[in-house]
């Protein structure tokens, strides 16, 4: 039996998407053991009505606390826009979503728009909507609809002419004006980081909540006494890698696992 500090840390999606806040965790906190829940059989959240999101993420957490973990990481910004309060009012474990980084993009005070590309769902929640409020004064914020990214994705493009293509038909009108930053609003958007500066520029700023989530998930267990302190080094190979995470997906496994997986070393800069 694990103590309470033992216990993984579980994180969900639905898809791939929160391996690019995974593999943040694992460098904020790399001595805990994580299970991640992909949703596949549900994919994508972001072209779905709240109700139902809110739905699929409390049976997401449900089989997640089922595998025994001690807090609760959303890593989808669409799931945690839709259920985020229900679960923390629901659930006895802390739980620790997602928010578009909008402040730190206005808050580097650099001339042009605030350009946030995120799913449809996520910037029609009113979630968002007041998030962005609270920053309108001070920059023009422009909500970019991502829809049918996140199944590009999903698919295992994340560069080269397709992703190209649609980022050049999505964000290509908008940058006749000046872009201050691009806000990545949703956790599969982090793994096409290089292809959108490669359209907008070295210059501007493409930011995302991950390393934000990531501190607040070491706050929230330091405050709650969950921080495992035992005898786990840090990871510094593939191997050690899966020892220490554990992947589930609810669909399609024989091709989401591996996917995961290899979005996971990507982004940690391990071989495969």
């Amino acid at each position: 039996m694990f103590s309470h500090c033992d216990r993984p840390i579980g994180v969900f999606d639905s898809g791939v998407g929160g391996i690019s806040v995974l593999a943040e965790l694992l460098r904020v906190l790399p001595r805990e053991r994580y299970i991640y829940f992909a949703d596949t059989a549900n994919a994508p959240y972001g072209s779905k009505d709240a109700a139902e999101v809110q739905a699929l993420a409390m049976q997401a957490a449900d089989y997640l606390l089922d595998h025994g973990v001690k807090c609760l990481v959303v890593a989808c910004n669409t799931a945690t826009s839709a259920a985020v309060a229900k679960m923390r009012d629901t659930l006895d474990v802390p739980i620790i979503g997602m928010e578009p980084a909008v402040k730190p993009a206005v808050e580097m005070h650099r001339p042009g728009v605030v350009l946030v590309m995120a799913t449809p769902l996520t910037l029609k929640e009113e979630k968002f909507r007041t998030l962005a409020s609270r920053f309108s004064e001070s920059a023009e914020i422009v909500s970019v609809p991502c829809p049918g990214l996140v199944e590009l994705i999903e698919s295992g493009y994340i560069e080269g002419d397709e992703i190209l293509s649609y980022l050049r038909d999505r964000l290509g009108p908008l940058l006749k004006k000046p872009v201050a930053a691009v806000v990545l609003g949703c956790t599969h958007y982090v793994f096409i980081r290089r292809e959108v500066s490669h359209l907008i520029g070295d210059d501007v700023p493409v930011v995302d909540g991950n390393a934000g989530t990531a501190r607040q998930v070491k706050a929230v267990l330091q405050r709650e006494g969950l921080l495992r302190s035992g005898d786990l080094m840090p990871f510094d190979n593939p191997t050690e890698l899966q020892n220490r995470v554990t992947i589930f997906a609810s669909a399609n496994a024989d091709k989401t696992i591996p996917l995961c997986k290899q979005y996971l070393a990507r982004e940690l800069g391990l071989g495969a």
